[in-house]
Order: structure tokens, then C-alpha cells, then sequence
């Protein structure tokens, strides 16, 4: 071929494409034996194994994370691409977010450029990141400094849509603890000061007030402790909430809203209440898209066509997100169901060991390693690229 940067991604298909049974191989092995956040021994050692026979520089329990690994692949000086590999699997159901095929696809394109790409053509970095679906893996390997000087962070993600890039919000969790007074309820009707109805106080202004809340917004809430017996007026009790919102800097402001809350609910009931964040929870998604229509222009070589996300639809939280505001960084997704199913369940978990897993696992294998090559080997695209992230990081986004 005449255009070189047309057989370079001529060689980056066929190296994928050469590998697609033993691919296909590790993603059934993880969808056979999933294993629940941070204990996702079997996958870390079975995909570290796999980079380390093929020549890169492995390191395991990194970020103090036993189940994370940084495999490296060093072709002389230049920019650094890192692709991101999930493995973690979800109790009881399994592979039902498909991050077996995350874990393949990112293998794939790792292993195909490190084949492929010629002296000073830069690194490659494969980073086994757990623990996505609790947790947040990817939260500890940036606090690491494991993104720092990485050029760009490349990964894809199955669904139920083909969309170039994700809608996921920042998240967090926050517990409230209701302190009142315990008494008999008939014996002593006046001396008790409910805990429990304080906690359900909460619960409905929650619901109500959840209505004027912005776009991506989102409270909802469990009870994890209500009282110990119902001839005793509950002292203590305590909800755990979920938190979103569409930006982190909006979630601060959400946080805030439901310790106001709380505190409302307190000073009404009589009660002393205490709301503590558990730790910083997950940033928003930034997406790149610099990068994402990139990595859609490679993927349509497969015959999948990514459009736009659907206006004010959000598809949940990732610790990717800690990841973009870091790095330009790519999340689409790509379906192996049609719109109207969901992942989180048993049929998802069945598509993730599916023909039609298989087919996208390749393809996103193929368009992750040509993305990750425009980075290398183009300085343009990549100024592009962290220009466009200064850019949202200005503006809030």
C-alpha cells in the first residue's frame, strides 16, 4: 500500500485478527471463572502471564492492589498510550458487564502493537486495573501517579448501545446516622425520640425534593440498620445513600444538599444526626473526543457504526472517570444486545460469551490498537487531544 499509515493499521488488524482464537480463549477462561472485586487472582495472573511471555516488563500489586498490574512495552523515546483492562467480575451474576471482553480486546491491541510498532515508536502501557465494579481500581492506580505521563488512557466497553463515547456521571456514597432516645412505645409514649422515623423522614424528602434536582442528579437510598425490636423505640438508625450527578463538581454540591437535608430532618424530629462521605466515590466521565472518533473511524472497518449518545440519557458511573480528567481518555460503547436489554443481567452475562461477544471483542481489539498507534505515532492528534482536555477542564465539563 502506498499510504504507510494505512499499512500500519493493515498489520494491526491482521496481528488481531491472527490472535482472535487465543483472545477468545482468555475471555471465555475469565467468563468461566469470575471473580468478585479485588479477588481477581486467577484473571490478573492469566493476562499478566500472557503480556510477560510476549516480551513486556510486568510488575504485579501495584498501587498496593494485589490484582493490578502494569505490563510495559518500551520501543525507544515518544508518547505513551495506556489501554485499560477490567476483569472484575459481579456476585451472582457473573460476567454480566462483559469485562471479560474489556479484558481480551485491551489484550489483543497491546499485544498487536507491541508486534507491529518499529523502533522509537514510544510505550505501550496494558494496565490490569480491578475492582471497577466496587471500589474503584482505577481511583487507586491514578492517586498512584500510574497515568502520569501517559499520553492517552484507551478502552472500550460492551452494552446494550453503539455509542461513541459514555455518559457516566461522578458518584459517591454517603452514610446518615440518626441518634435519638430509646423507650417502651406504650409504657413510656412520651419519652422516646424515634431514630427510625426520623431516617424515613429523610427518605421522603428525598423523594420529593429529588425532583427539582438538575439533569444526572440522583439520590437513592437503603437502610442498613432501623432498630434492634418493635417494642423498643430505635435510638439509632442509619441509611446508606448513592449519590450522582453529572460533573464531580456538581456531586460536591449534591453531597452538601442531603447533609442540608439531614440536618432539617434532625432539627425537626428532635434527633442529632451525623453524615459522613465515604471516600471521594468516582469522578465524571471527560470523554476525548479527539480520540473517540478515531476509534469510531477504525471500528466501521468492522461494520459497526457508533453515533452520539441518546440527549439526557446516563448510563451510570465508572472509575474510569478518575482516569479522563487526568488524561485524554476514551470509553464507547459497543453492543453485543439490542436497545431494550440491560446489562447487570443473566442474558448480558450469556452475550458476553456469544458469537456476537466474540465479534466485538475483535473489533474493538482492531480499533484500540489503531487508535493507540494515531497517538504514537501523530504529535498533532495528541496536542489535539490534551488541548481539548484543558479546554473541558476550564470550562467545568
Amino acid at each position: 500500500m502506498g499510504d504507510p499509515s494505512e499499512d500500519l493499521y493493515t498489520r494491526l488488524r491482521r496481528e488481531c485478527a491472527r490472535r482472535a482464537d487465543d483472545l477468545w480463549e482468555v475471555g471465555r477462561a475469565l467468563h468461566a471463572n469470575p471473580e468478585p472485586a479485588y479477588e481477581e487472582h486467577g484473571a490478573a495472573r492469566l493476562l499478566a502471564g500472557q503480556l510477560r511471555r510476549a516480551g513486556f516488563e510486568v510488575e504485579r500489586g501495584v498501587a498496593g492492589l494485589d490484582t493490578a498490574f502494569l505490563a510495559r512495552s518500551q520501543k525507544g523515546p515518544g508518547r505513551c498510550v495506556a489501554l485499560l483492562m477490567e476483569y472484575d467480575a459481579l456476585p451472582d451474576l457473573g460476567h454480566a458487564c462483559g469485562h471479560n471482553l474489556i479484558a481480551a480486546a485491551g489484550l489483543g491491541a497491546a499485544l498487536a502493537l507491541h508486534a507491529v510498532l518499529g523502533e522509537d515508536s514510544g510505550s505501550v502501557l496494558a494496565v490490569g486495573t480491578p475492582a471497577e465494579e466496587r471500589g474503584g481500581g482505577k481511583v487507586a492506580l491514578a492517586d498512584a501517579g500510574v497515568f502520569d505521563g501517559v499520553d492517552a488512557a484507551l478502552m472500550f466497553h460492551p452494552g446494550v448501545h453503539d455509542w461513541s463515547w459514555a455518559p457516566l456521571t461522578a458518584q459517591t456514597q454517603v452514610r446518615v446516622g440518626f441518634h435519638g432516645r430509646a423507650a417502651h412505645p406504650t409504657g413510656d409514649p412520651t419519652g422516646g425520640i424515634d431514630a427510625l422515623a426520623a431516617l424515613v423522614q429523610l427518605f421522603n424528602t428525598a423523594a420529593v425534593v429529588s425532583r427539582r434536582l438538575p439533569p444526572a442528579s440522583h439520590v437513592q437510598g437503603i437502610v442498613t440498620e432501623g432498630g434492634t425490636a418493635t417494642n423498643i423505640v430505635p435510638a439509632y438508625a442509619e441509611g446508606l445513600f448513592g449519590l450522582r450527578a453529572a460533573t464531580t463538581t456538581a456531586l460536591d454540591s449534591l453531597v452538601a444538599e442531603v447533609g442540608g437535608w439531614a440536618e432539617g430532618v434532625a432539627a425537626a424530629t428532635g434527633t442529632t444526626v451525623e453524615v459522613t462521605r465515604l471516600g471521594r466515590g468516582y469522578a465524571h466521565f471527560r470523554d476525548s473526543d479527539v480520540l473517540s472518533e478515531r476509534f469510531a473511524r477504525h471500528i466501521a472497518r468492522s461494520g459497526i457504526r457508533l453515533t452520539e449518545p441518546v440527549g439526557g440519557v446516563f448510563l451510570g458511573s465508572s472509575d474510569i472517570g478518575d482516569v479522563s480528567v487526568r488524561v485524554p481518555a476514551i470509553h464507547p460503547f459497543v453492543a453485543i444486545l439490542g436497545d431494550g436489554a440491560s446489562d447487570h443481567t443473566p442474558a448480558f452475562a450469556r452475550a458476553a460469551a456469544s458469537g456476537r461477544g466474540r465479534e466485538v471483542m475483535l473489533a474493538a481489539a482492531e480499533a484500540l490498537a489503531c487508535t493507540a498507534a494515531d497517538v504514537l505515532t501523530d504529535a498533532g492528534l495528541s496536542a489535539r487531544a490534551w488541548e481539548r482536555l484543558r479546554e473541558q477542564e476550564a470550562a467545568g465539563l
